[in-house]
């Protein structure tokens, strides 16, 4: 199968959304291509979080979300930008993913991909144009030492009803760490967060401390004793039972567990902009490709990129850009 397209847009979370929206709006022919479902990312997120964000820096139009609280949860904003798609008729396909992109000398892409279904199904598409616009969750950070591949082990969090009365720990020093141990602690699982003495004492949420609104019942937990802090250096390696780490101190513990969650980031998956060619550099947080910060352009022409893919990474900024580069494609693919 061959669909001729300006615009593929890989990735159906809120920049891709926003980018199929600007899309439809300016008349190009274009699709959203995601392996997963709609908002993926946001549906990967722990059952009943509540969000870090207002509604003005989620929603899709201003004034459209209307959370039963000031912040909405998980599902409300689930719920948001499904039915925006479904209240736009917006062009995706859910369950197919890239495997693939290469240039065609004739004009644009080629991109391959594969259906995930009971009858596995390979395309082609022919787009002058592609939109990087997926998340990083599906690539979270390890530590790489003995023992992380057991299957006590997790790099997500989804809920804590499992691990009642049980020994968890969890590795990380950002919100989605504190989250994890406010959560099992609240809801009476015996935790211990391990955090570096940094990321403990930063107070500073532009660079990257844990919200105050996380923090404040986290400390309530420890000072009930409820929950247990550990400033450790460097986690030496996981057992069946246990885990070996160094503290800040240098000296070396077990700590028996359970379960362990290590929550020390995600980033996004950049081989198949490299194998295009594209160059990359280092970002505010992680590597990211080089691109022209007012059209988002990389260096290799017809390939753009958003949200997880820049140094704008923020949802806000991840619905804000589609809204100004689009127009800008659809201005250059106008071009004679």
């Amino acid at each position: 199968m061959s669909d001729q397209l300006d615009l593929l847009i890989i990735g159906a979370g809120p920049a891709g959304l926003s980018a199929a929206d600007a899309a439809a709006q300016e008349g190009l022919t274009y699709l959203v291509i995601e392996k997963g479902t709609i908002a993926n990312t946001i549906r990967q997120y722990p059952v009943g979080r509540t969000l870090f964000s207002t509604p003005n820096e989620l929603e899709m139009r201003e004034g459209s979300l209307h959370p039963v609280r000031d912040k909405p949860t998980r599902e409300e904003l689930l719920s948001h930008y499904i039915h925006f798609v479904l209240d736009h008729d917006l062009r995706i396909t859910t369950g197919e993913e890239v495997t693939d992109i290469a240039r065609n000398d004739a004009d644009g892409f080629i991109v391959h991909t594969r259906c995930r279904s009971f009858q596995e199904q390979e395309k082609n598409y022919h787009a002058r144009a592609v939109l990087f616009a997926f998340g990083a969750m599906e690539h979270p950070r390890l530590l790489n030492i003995p023992g992380e591949d057991l299957p006590k082990v997790h790099h997500r969090f989804v809920e804590p009803y499992p691990y009642v009365r049980k020994e968890a720990l969890v590795v990380g020093g950002g919100n989605s760490a504190a989250e994890a141990a406010l959560f099992l602690s609240e809801e009476g699982a015996r935790t211990t967060m391990a955090i570096w003495r940094d990321d403990w004492e930063n107070r500073d949420p532009s660079a990257g401390a844990m919200k105050h609104w996380v923090r404040s019942p986290l400390e309530r937990e420890i000072a009930q004793g409820r929950l247990r802090v550990i400033l450790y250096k460097d986690i030496d390696e996981i057992a069946p039972d246990s885990v070996r780490l160094t503290t800040e101190a240098g000296e070396s513990m077990t700590v028996a567990n359970h379960v362990v969650f290590v929550l020390i980031g995600s980033d996004a998956d950049l081989t198949m902009l490299k194998k295009l060619g594209v160059r990359t550099a280092p970002g505010k947080l992680t590597e990211v490709p080089v691109y022209n910060p007012d059209t988002f352009e990389t260096d290799v022409p017809g390939i753009y990129v958003v949200g997880h893919f820049t140094n704008a990474r923020h949802i806000k900024a991840a619905i804000d850009v589609p809204r100004k580069i689009v127009p800008l494609i659809a201005e250059k693919l106008r071009s004679p």
